[in-house]
């Protein structure tokens, strides 16, 4: 119990920080054994060090601890105490790693027969995906591409680029926008793109479906939405900056 006598210090370690009441009439090994479980650091183990402001850190250590008052040292108010781990660090106990603390771990079977989860909240209350008039993951993601398509301004016949620009720099014209059903996968709206020089990976076709018509093999490339920009981008001239030369 707290007396008038104690003396709060605080108590600081590797892994921890707190403010704890001292008696100075406890000897040094009490005084040990109580910062154990404060600091996780064996009674045995530890070397105490009083820093009091501006002064120099005194060791809190005497040949017989057993017998050594801590009011042979001149606590204060608010000093500190700082326990170090005499320990090799392969020996210390690493309180921060819960890698190998046991946890509970609960199939999906067993979560999804609990009736007082969330889930189960979620399905009686008909949200989400248990709502019956929610379209499904595959009719969401269609929906999302075709309005990327709209809000930017997507159409055939429209000069665009691709993204990103500081490292896709090809440009060309619209020339498809729709689904690709050849496309593993591709749910969704696709930009067929026909381009300005033969950098793309197809003629306007997948798998024997022709989407539209190109120049010339490997001048077209199936983007999505998000690859495309619009706009004023005429076809880029490599001898520009030569011309100017001269």
């Amino acid at each position: 119990m707290a007396t008038t006598a104690d003396i709060p210090l605080l108590i600081r370690s590797e892994i921890s920080a707190s403010e704890r009441r001292i008696t100075p009439s406890w000897s040094i090994t009490q005084l040990k054994a109580r910062l154990e479980p404060i600091t996780g650091v064996p009674a045995t183990c530890q070397s105490l060090t009083l820093k009091i402001a501006s002064q120099a850190a005194q060791l809190i250590q005497a040949a017989d601890e057993d017998a050594t008052q801590l009011a042979a040292w001149p606590l204060q108010a608010y000093a500190e105490i700082y326990v170090s781990d005499t320990r090799p660090p392969g020996a210390r106990t690493n309180y921060t790693d819960v890698s190998a603390v046991p946890k509970y771990e609960m199939s999906t079977a067993d979560y999804e027969n609990r009736t007082d989860s969330v889930l189960a909240w979620k399905k009686s209350q008909k949200l989400g995906r248990f709502d019956p008039l929610a379209p499904s993951i595959e009719e969401s993601k269609v929906a999302a591409s075709y309005a990327e398509v709209s809000a930017r301004n997507i159409a055939v016949g429209k000069r665009c680029r691709l993204l990103p620009a500081d490292s896709d720099a090809r440009r060309g014209e619209v020339a498809f926008v729709g689904d690709v059903g050849e496309i593993p996968g591709g749910v969704g709206a696709w930009v067929g793109v026909r381009l300005d020089e033969p950098t793309g990976k197809n003629d306007g076709s997948v798998k024997g479906t022709r989407y539209f018509e190109c120049g010339g093999g490997n001048c077209g490339v199936f983007v999505r939405p998000e690859r495309v920009e619009v706009g004023d981008f005429p076809v880029l001239d490599e001898f520009a900056d030569e011309d100017e030369e001269f």
